[in-house]
């Protein structure tokens, strides 16, 4: 199954179906008088999150969903049946956004959540409807009211745990790879990643998801690379775990690459826990070793040390994200400005 995370969708409610004028004209009876029925409503448009997706696929396929319209009224005080609804099956994470990809109409992120994208039109009255005492022969009927077209965008934000960052080729799918049943591509070559993997982690007996996204470069936030147009899935994470390629010529400056990108792009990613990871150090001599995480902490404070590839120190680090984890939901249950980290460097 092919990954897509932004589709253009249009949609259409049903219209309202009209009123009937008509009379009871039956032998024998003199005063039959008005028997239109009103119209049905109009089908709406709904959103819902369903169990199952976790791309929008779907919607490359297919880009026009329409609601169906009420019928009319009929004579014999028949109201017209309603519109069926139509039903827009996203993944949870999703975002549904006005034509101009800003304004942000629904976000849904908790299974089996719905929402009337666009409301099916009300049916006209009949003439029934109209019937007095002063005007008991009512020639006139309402008209069904319109249907509501309009353009959204819908756009996918994975709902991860730990969103992964890191240059090209600094062992984001590796770590994946080597810490769950993800099987992502790996090489060594950049840009082996071409879309966010999720990967379901256990340690201690608790497990947690990870988002594996393509690695960003300098100049990502003006559109250079890929990773720019992933970061949307890791703003939802709890914790961000930075890898840095512990065989580059110069891990500060790794560093601050990746700083520096998510810093421009903004919606709060600078903010968020983060643990920042020297990876690849069965490459690395003891001597070697000691410089470049002795470099990495001037910058980056409390830095951890892995190997992917050998499995060295990867538990480490895995109870390190489970303690950021649980100290984050616990921020958030109590409503705390901060919470007492579990792991200490």
């Amino acid at each position: 199954m092919k990954f897509l995370d932004l589709a253009k969708v249009y949609i259409r409610s049903g219209a309202g179906g009209n009123g009937c004028v008509s009379f009871r004209r039956e032998k024998f009876i003199e005063y039959g008088g008005p028997d239109g029925g009103d119209g049905g409503r109009g089908g709406n448009v709904v959103v819902e999150t369903v169990d199952g997706l976790n791309t929008l696929i779907d919607f490359r396929y297919q880009q026009h969903f329409f609601a169906k319209n009420g019928q009319p009224g009929m004579g014999n005080q028949r109201t017209g049946k309603d519109g069926d609804d139509i039903i827009l099956r996203v993944p949870v994470g999703t975002e549904v956004l006005e034509e101009d990809e800003d304004t942000v109409i629904a976000d849904l992120t908790e299974l089996g959540q719905r929402v009337v994208l666009a409301k099916g039109g009300n049916g006209g009255f009949g003439n029934l409807h109209f019937k007095s005492s002063t005007n008991q022969a009512p020639r006139r009927a309402n008209s069904g009211q319109p249907a509501i077209e309009r353009t959204i965008w819908l756009r996918l934000k994975l709902i991860a745990d730990v969103g992964l960052l890191g240059l090209p080729n600094a062992g984001k799918s590796t770590f994946l790879a080597a810490t769950s049943n993800a099987r992502p591509k790996i090489a060594d070559y950049p840009f082996t990643t071409l879309h966010p993997n999720l990967g379901v982690v256990g340690v201690d007996g608790v497990e947690f998801v990870v988002a594996d996204i393509p690695g960003l470069i300098e100049g990502a936030h003006e559109g250079r690379g890929l990773g720019d147009l992933f970061l949307g899935h890791v703003e939802r994470c709890a914790v961000l775990l930075h890898l840095v390629d512990g065989t580059s010529e110069d891990v500060v400056e790794d560093y601050q690459t990746i700083i520096h990108e998510v810093e421009q792009y903004g919606a709060g990613l600078a903010d968020k826990p983060r643990i920042t990871l020297l990876n690849k150090i069965d490459a690395l001599d003891e001597e070697e070793l000691a410089e470049k995480q002795a470099a990495l902490e001037a910058v980056a404070g409390p830095v951890m040390t892995m190997s992917g590839v050998a499995q060295m120190g990867v538990t480490d680090v895995l109870r390190a994200l489970r303690g950021k984890i649980d100290a984050k939901r616990l921020r958030e249950k109590k409503g705390a400005e901060e919470a007492p980290d579990t792991w200490q460097p």
